[in-house]
């Protein structure tokens, strides 16, 4: 049986950790040869390439703060003179406003992180390579919304959070007219994923009431998040595009 990458490449935004490590372990499975990207977080993304290659799969690391401009073309640049050519990008990265520096930030100072780095991190990765890919004649752009943009969630820093993640649905859909036919934009929409960061931010009676409405009964796990934009990414979602996922046990 083949892989569902194989010979494809992709660049993954954010795989130091959580989500986007888990994305980038699970395309790096099913054959494709990953660029693991970073901001801060050095050791762990190293981690993410080691984890790839013991296992016989391909990766290389890439240094980028999708937040600055400067780094974003270089980000795109230098992934594409390693892996030749660029098939699948995946927008993981995210900002963090509910635990350390970010929890002591001002609202509006937390606001203008969430649009610095999801939302303008977002568009201008896309927009940088999709003119690649568009030169390919080919490409699969993955981004990352949140599944209460789109049922709504009581709360500042969800109403903040839900803002952004609402304009990357839009995005995502207006990038997907845009590019058609030969790249696909879709985006996947997570709901309660336990990761690091969820057990950082919630208490025992949240995680309680989480479980108990939702009909899966249970989190989300990173993997449940990367196999969905493997299955964005792959061929078998070759006529799908514009399309957001809710990935959230059934939460409605």
């Amino acid at each position: 049986m083949s892989l569902r990458l194989e010979n494809k490449t992709a660049v993954v935004t954010g795989a130091s950790t959580g989500i986007g490590r888990q994305v980038a372990l699970t395309l790096a499975q099913q054959g494709a040869h990953v660029i693991v990207n970073y901001n801060r977080s050095e050791q762990s993304a190293r981690e993410v390439v080691e984890t790839i290659r013991s296992a016989g799969g391909r990766a290389e690391l890439v240094q980028g703060n999708v937040a600055e401009a400067k780094d974003v073309e270089r980000l795109v640049v230098e992934s594409a003179a390693v892996l030749g050519n660029i098939d699948i990008w995946a927008n993981i990265a995210g900002a963090d406003i509910l635990t350390g520096s970010g929890a002591e930030l001002s609202d509006l100072e937390k606001l203008e992180r969430l649009v610095s780095v999801d939302l303008r991190g977002t568009m201008m990765c896309s927009w940088q390579v999709a003119e690649l890919m568009k030169q390919a004649g080919s490409g699969v752009i993955i981004n990352i919304s949140w599944d209460l943009a789109l049922h709504g969630m009581k709360g500042r820093n969800p109403e903040m959070f839900a803002a952004i993640k609402g304009g990357i649905v839009g995005f995502s859909k207006c990038l997907a007219r845009s590019l058609a036919p030969d790249v696909r934009v879709n985006d996947v929409a997570p709901g309660w994923i336990q990761t690091a960061f969820a057990d950082d931010v919630m208490r025992d009676d949240y995680y309680k009431m989480v479980i108990e409405t939702t009909p899966l009964q249970r989190f989300g796990l990173p993997e449940d998040v990367a196999n969905a934009v493997l299955y964005f990414a792959s061929d078998e979602a070759a006529f799908i595009t514009g399309q957001t996922l809710k990935v959230n046990g059934g939460v409605v």
